[in-house]
């Protein structure tokens, strides 16, 4: 059974998390925003997206809201602001949660999840409730997931290209890969089942390559 979320018991998890740190090297730093959100009908759910299907790069993917961190710009504020152009979703610094691991992406980057709570949220003006927004030019659609959806077993295949496992999330009727895959399912096993799991090494299918 998927506990219930606070957002105190989720910052406790966090905090006694032994993070793990990837170095740069030649990849660029980027962010994610795991969010945390509560609608009038549903409990705890995370925001995932459907990227549009005119973006230069990756276009149609599951996602979570994020992107390349700016020069200057924490990996913390890198998150926010890409939820905040994403899906029109403003949350103030002390929303933050925590981090999970790095993941080193076939693309180039290294990407930092950062843990947030959102709150309750709605897709239209409610009282009490933050709106989402999502930016059409980068986001086809919004969804929350549940986080009893969430707990699910991925499912482990190999690649002639890799000598590692590609993992799928079987969500929304079709599978979420890594990155955005491998970081929910490090979620899953830490905040929802209390056990600390690596991910780094989970690999993304040749597709999410380039």
């Amino acid at each position: 059974m998927v506990p219930t979320l606070t957002e105190s018991s989720v910052r406790a998890v966090l905090d006694g998390f032994d993070r793990r740190g990837v170095e740069l090297n030649d990849r660029r730093a980027a962010a994610v925003a795991i969010t945390i959100v509560r609608t009038a009908t549903a409990g705890e759910q995370i925001l995932l997206t459907r990227r549009a299907p005119k973006m230069r790069r990756h276009a149609g993917q599951w996602a979570l809201p994020g992107g390349r961190v700016d020069e200057g710009e924490s990996v913390i504020d890198a998150a926010r602001r890409e939820l905040a152009e994403e899906v029109g979703l403003e949350l103030p610094e002390r929303s933050v949660l925590g981090l999970l691991d790095d993941y080193p992406t076939r693309s180039g980057f290294v990407m930092t999840p950062v843990v947030l709570w959102a709150g309750e949220v709605s897709g239209r003006p409610r009282p009490g409730a933050r709106q989402l927004r999502p930016d059409p030019g980068e986001v086809a659609a919004v969804y929350g997931v549940p986080t009893e959806q969430l707990d699910i077993e991925p499912i482990f295949i190999t690649i002639p290209e890799s000598d590692r496992p590609v993992i799928r999330l079987p969500l929304m009727n079709r599978y979420v890969h890594a990155p955005t895959g491998a970081v929910l399912y490090q979620f899953r096993e830490l905040v929802l089942r209390g056990r600390p799991t690596r991910v780094d090494h989970l690999e993304q299918p040749v597709f999410a390559w380039r």
